[in-house]
């Protein structure tokens, strides 16, 4: 099973240094801390950086989102650049996108999980006879199994029955979906969000490989706000 690492240190305190030279101030999204080492190594960079400029203006997110779901919080984040909101304002709009950003997945082989720990191996060799496919959410920054389906067309259905359950204002959202190297799949979720909740608007991609590697090919996704805040 390929293995993932967070970005190189040095990498992240060469990138911030060069904003604190720019006398720029910046707001640093982090992948979740419940999944990553990221922000910890964020929140280090930013002590040692504030020693030596201590001017510069700093902001570190844990947005305890991840792949998409962090994705479309950014895209909300740089919406915001438009408004002339202030760092602090800035930050504590995007805290409350990053809160209420769901994440609802399936994955389409469950070995995947099992090598990372998710599910038992044993678990897995039976859903995969069984054609079980799990639901899953992330819930504060963690991966949650939310309940096991017989078959995908059905897992399907009951991921809009959540995002009707927990959704707000589906229609007027930005929705984002990624997919394990199945963009047809990810095309057919979007027609049925669009005839049952009405949306125009969304972000389709690829799933990266920090979390394509742990989830396999044929992972969807669908991230959106249960919560709108202005």
């Amino acid at each position: 099973m390929p293995k993932t690492s967070q970005a190189a240190p040095t990498t992240m305190y060469e990138v911030f240094e060069n904003i604190a030279k720019s006398g720029d101030s910046c707001i640093y999204l982090a992948f979740s801390s419940e999944l990553s080492g990221t922000y910890q190594t964020a929140m280090m960079i930013r002590e040692e950086l504030l020693e030596k400029y201590p001017d510069f203006q700093l902001e570190i997110i844990d947005t305890k989102c991840a792949s998409l779901g962090q994705g479309v919080v950014t895209y909300y984040a740089a919406q915001l650049l438009q408004q002339n909101l202030s760092l602090v304002e800035m930050t504590e709009k995007i805290k409350q996108y990053a809160l209420h950003m769901e994440h609802i997945f399936t994955v389409d082989d469950l070995d995947f999980l099992a090598q990372g720990g998710r599910v038992s191996k044993a678990s897995a060799f039976v859903g995969g006879l069984l054609n079980i496919k799990p639901l899953l959410h992330v819930e504060d920054g963690k991966l949650i199994p939310i309940e096991k389906i017989r078959g995908r067309k059905k897992v399907f259905k009951r991921m809009l029955d959540v995002m009707e359950e927990r959704g707000k204002n589906l229609s007027s959202q930005t929705i984002g979906i990624s997919h394990g190297d199945d963009l047809e799949t990810a095309l057919q979720l979007k027609e049925m969000i669009q005839e049952r909740f009405g949306t125009k608007h969304f972000i389709i991609n690829i799933i990266g490989a920090a979390i394509g590697s742990h989830s396999g090919p044929g992972t969807i996704a669908v991230f959106f706000l249960n919560e709108i805040t202005e």
